[in-house]
């Protein structure tokens, strides 16, 4: 599933009340004002204010133009393959290359990422995708193209975004000031809708249709302006090394703490310990457990709704590219509807009920075209699954962001993905199997009775006590400005 942060997993909008979403957590209907600049923050700056707007403008931009590449370059691969061959498992293992990287190296990138210099990482992810890109470039333009040069490429472009993704949700809290982080997590949820699952499928199939060598030479020069927008950026781009550990420490979010559980900041605790500890973090908290969880089944139906559905689109739906391109997009109008909407769906619901929509648009995304052929039911079905995974991711981050601290956000952050985009090489090389096996529609309907499944163990752990519960945790930590050194912020697994 685009996603999709990712997925991922890891792990938005200036809502009163609490209420979690694909990670986040609060109770249903009463809220609180915002707070004012600077409040909760002792460490807090006057220019923080002025840099937190830059940044976040830039880390706008920057958002807007890896997405909309991400988007053409998803479009693209599964597209091209259905060019070089007609097995639904095949087709599928293109889309698995892209998402496997998420099931592989989530932990050590956290680590990797609470280390070293997060902007830097970012201009590596950058470096990598301008290498797979121009080689598919090169295949295309000199007809050597193959599916072991797509599987190729796709691993390439699915670490690449292992490390920037991570790299990113680690990176917003400490160059964005506490009081602009929710505008700041509403408008880039936005516009990572908007250019990756909207914009991005829907140029992505125009620019096909008009040559394949203008799709990826498009996508080429937005990754090198995504590298020449980092120069922009300022502050600190290193996790701060004062932030106390919380493993070992009471639960964040309300379950029972693990005594002992890692070393205090500025010791160096074994690798292994390192690679564990934001998954311990998570899985101490019977609410984030039970989100990434339940997340981890939405994510593999994700995986296998976008692995299938060029298949389907070809030789069911008998859609063109373009046609392809603007179904596919359904799923980011969507999206953006719950950027739109996100505010005052939390006002009316609640964040529980708000989240738990996510649950109904994916179990429709994966029941219709079990169901039916008609385009516009699967692009209706598209367009719910999109609202619903904003809602979800919105709601997510900021929970996220309010109770874990800075040095263990890399960490925390990619042992959310781990367990929720990492769902989605599984789901999509599970369908392509089931597919080869029962059919499409069989295929299909197995993965929307998964979804159902969810219903319950959603009302009976994420409940408003849990989440007021997640909401008073974060409250009552201490967070810094831009120079302060603990920070309680984290992205959860937006992709989570």
């Amino acid at each position: 599933m685009s996603v999709s942060e990712t997925l991922n997993s890891g792990p938005p909008e200036a809502v009163p009340a609490p209420d979690p979403s694909r990670g986040g957590a609060y109770g249903p209907h009463g809220g609180t004002s915002p707070a004012p600049a600077g409040a909760g923050d002792p460490h807090a700056t006057a220019g923080d204010a002025p840099r937190g707007t830059r940044n976040t403008l830039v880390l706008l931009a920057l958002s807007a133009v890896t997405n909309l590449a991400d988007g053409i370059a998803k479009i693209a691969l599964p597209l091209l393959a259905t060019r070089l061959t007609g097995s639904p498992g095949l087709i599928s293992l293109v889309a698995l290359t892209l998402t496997l990287p998420w099931l592989l190296l989530s932990l050590p990138v956290g680590v990797l990422v609470d280390r070293a210099d997060r902007r830097r990482l970012l201009w590596l992810a950058n470096g990598i995708r301008l290498l797979a890109v121009g080689g598919l470039l090169h295949a295309v333009l000199t007809d050597s193209l193959a599916l072991h040069t797509l599987f190729v490429a796709g691993a390439a472009l699915g670490v690449a975004e292992v490390i920037a993704q991570t790299s990113e949700s680690a990176l917003i809290p400490a160059v964005v000031p506490r009081a602009g982080r929710e505008r700041a997590n509403a408008w880039i949820t936005g516009v990572e809708t908007a250019a990756n699952e909207f914009c991005g499928p829907m140029i992505g199939g125009l620019l096909l249709a008009a040559g394949t060598a203008l799709a990826l030479g498009t996508t080429w020069v937005a990754y090198l302006s995504a590298c020449l927008l980092l120069l922009l950026l300022t502050g600190r781009f290193r996790a701060a090394t004062g932030s106390p550990d919380p493993v070992g420490g009471p639960d964040p979010v309300g379950g029972p703490g693990a005594s002992g559980a890692a070393a205090s900041a500025g010791s160096s605790p074994a690798l292994l310990g390192e690679l564990t500890e934001g998954l311990r973090f998570l899985w101490r908290s019977r609410l984030l457990r039970t989100m990434s969880l339940i997340l981890t089944v939405l994510c593999a139906s994700w995986g296998a709704w976008l692995a299938l559905m060029p298949l389907v689109a070809k030789e069911l739906l008998a859609l063109s590219p373009q046609e392809y391109g603007i179904v596919l997009s359904a799923l980011g109008v969507g999206g953006l509807a719950g950027t739109l909407t996100v505010t005052w769906v939390n006002r009316l619901l609640g964040r529980r009920w708000a989240m738990f929509a996510d649950l109904l648009g994916t179990l429709a995304m994966m029941a219709v075209p079990a169901l039916t052929t008609q385009v516009w039911a699967v692009a209706t079905a598209a367009f719910l699954g999109g609202m619903g995974g904003t809602l979800w991711t919105v709601n997510a981050r900021l929970i996220s962001q309010n109770v874990v601290p800075d040095a263990l956000m890399g960490r925390y952050s990619s042992a959310a993905r781990l367990l929720t985009w990492g769902g989605m090489p599984v789901g999509a090389a599970l369908i392509g199997v089931l597919a080869e096996w029962l059919g499409t529609r069989a295929a299909f309907l197995l993965f929307a009775l998964a979804v159902a499944g969810t219903v319950w163990p959603f009302l009976r752990n994420v409940t408003r006590t849990e989440l007021n519960r997640a909401e008073s945790s974060g409250t009552h930590r201490t967070g810094t400005g831009q120079n302060g050194t603990d920070r309680s912020r984290a992205g959860l697994a937006e992709d989570a």
